[in-house]
């Protein structure tokens, strides 16, 4: 639907349906064990490592910091069709870009030089971000002290996107005996960060996540002291309408295999399909699927616009197309029977996943009762 929109983006599709599908899809069902079973980092990071050839790891960063500059509309497009494979590599992209997103509102210009110009590989390029969370809602953030111009982080930061993957990290912190929390800039390779083992998480596996603790460790601040809930409130409106991408394309992933599963499944001497409560069951999945798309799509468009309320716009895009999203992989799951409830097919992963990502940003109930607050106001 957004290339529909915006026909400049359809040379964009065309390389990363490709990619999607040669590239990731053969590993999804290995990757979805971990981390009971391997994650294979070297596969991970060979598969990035062409998004970030492609230039797709710095959609929304200026050129002048080595992206391509290109929208919220390229991004969500991107993350539409990774997600419709797999929504866990879809985390690791967006994770990415909400770091960056932050560092960009924080007008923190020598942050973004200092790594994504200089990065050579995925690795190097991705960064950690506590990915599930709205910091102003955890009770406990690490602390911070400053001397001068240096600060040093103490305390733990539960469930880090990428922290035993990407080299650095964005973090929330405050600093002592000031009001609000400011973000910084952790080099996870310091040897004064402990990392834990990695969390099993409701679904998105592949995306590795982890708890850190940090005792003493040298941090640089992101823009201003306290101003952190400024740079979160203004980075994720516009990610919101991100996560709702998501969210469409495990839809459409999840349409797909109910009508392959049940074009194939015979009973009573015909293709189940055939069957007008089975059709009805599809006709629902694909009417919320069809909505999802013109949503994120609409939304993209007046994002770009900025029509006015256009942050509203965002999360309400992104709070109904996840509720439609657990619906239609329901039914997703039961189109396939028990089969929809084993590893062999991908039902069962995306109903984990739908989940999952409907938590990203922070708690949903929370969300809309912020949204109804500012509507009022």
């Amino acid at each position: 639907m957004i290339t529909a929109l915006n026909k400049d983006l359809k040379p964009f599709e065309d390389m990363i349906m490709s990619f999607a599908k040669g590239e990731l899809k053969p590993n999804v069902e290995e990757h979805d064990r971990y981390p009971f079973g391997n994650l294979d980092a070297e596969v991970i990071e060979g598969a990035f490592q062409k998004i970030y050839d492609m230039g797709f790891l710095g959609i929304l960063l200026p050129e002048k910091f080595g992206g391509i500059d290109q929208g919220i509309s390229a991004l969500c497009m991107l993350l539409t069709h990774i997600a419709e494979v797999d929504a866990s590599y879809a985390l690791i992209v967006f994770t990415n870009s909400m770091s960056q997103k932050i560092i960009l509102e924080a007008e923190a210009e020598t942050i973004a030089e200092k790594i994504f110009p200089n990065a050579n590989t995925s690795r190097e390029y991705l960064i950690a971000y506590p990915s599930f969370c709205n910091p102003s809602q955890i009770v406990t953030l690490p602390q911070a002290t400053s001397s001068g111009k240096s600060y040093k982080l103490t305390g733990r930061l539960d469930y880090l996107v990428l922290g035993n993957y990407s080299n650095w990290a964005v973090v929330p912190a405050q600093v002592a005996g000031k009001p609000g929390y400011s973000f910084f800039l952790v080099d996870l390779r310091d040897k004064a960060i402990k990392k834990s083992a990695p969390i099993f998480s409701l679904g998105l596996h592949a995306c590795p996540i982890i708890d850190v603790t940090f005792d003493g460790v040298s941090a640089q601040i992101i823009g201003e002291e306290g101003a952190g809930e400024k740079y979160f409130d203004q980075a994720s409106k516009i990610m919101h309408v991100v996560t709702a991408a998501i969210s469409a394309g495990i839809m459409k992933g999840s349409l797909k295999e109910a009508m392959d599963y049940t074009k194939e499944r015979e009973q009573g001497g015909r293709a189940i399909v055939n069957w007008s409560e089975v059709r009805m069951i599809l006709a629902n999945m694909a009417v919320r699927s069809k909505a999802a798309d013109m949503c994120v799509a609409e939304t993209c468009q007046g994002i770009e616009a900025k029509i006015q309320d256009w942050g509203i716009y965002s999360v309400s895009t992104a709070l109904i197309v996840h509720e439609m999203t657990c619906e239609v992989v329901n039914d997703g799951v039961q189109l396939l029977g028990g089969n929809g409830y084993m590893k062999d097919y991908g039902q069962e992963k995306r109903y984990r996943d739908a989940r999952q990502v409907q938590a990203l940003l922070g708690l949903a109930p929370l969300k809309k009762l912020a949204l109804i607050k500012e509507i009022i106001a």
